[in-house]
């Protein structure tokens, strides 16, 4: 599948009490990497609207295997994982300097009609047409 990448410096901003980085900053690390693999696809958030088209979240898991710490160098791996009736991705959060995965997670994302919010039970052609030129 299609796969993109980013390198994240966690700042002491986003440690919580404990120093660690805190639980909800995972998801503005994982939105990093969805932007990067939307952007490789070329369709993200303005060629979503201008097709007529937005993409909620409606599911996210994520499963934190071992803490991130202040100045650890992490990698944020986002590869979509199914597309023809919506856009799963699935993410690894790595330890730069082990290749160590500190997280897993998961976002499921549905495909509305931007001005009416009527849900679509498959993806659309803009997405997809896009997707399979890089498969």
């Amino acid at each position: 599948m299609i796969s993109a990448e980013v390198i994240i410096h966690p700042q002491f901003y986003d440690l919580d009490p404990m120093n660690v980085v805190w639980h909800g900053n995972y998801p503005r690390f994982l939105e990093q990497a969805r932007c990067a693999l939307l952007d490789r696809i070329g369709y993200n958030y303005e060629q979503m609207l201008q097709s007529g088209y937005a993409w909620p979240i409606v599911d996210m898991q994520i499963k934190y295997v071992r803490p991130i710490r202040f100045a650890q160098v992490i990698v944020v791996r986002a590869t979509l994982t199914e597309y023809e009736n919506r856009a799963c991705i699935d993410y690894r959060i790595l330890d730069q300097a082990s290749g160590e995965v500190v997280t897993k997670a998961r976002t499921v994302q549905l495909a509305i009609a931007a001005e009416t919010g009527e849900l679509q039970f498959v993806s659309p052609a803009a997405f997809v047409d896009k997707v399979k030129v890089l498969l």
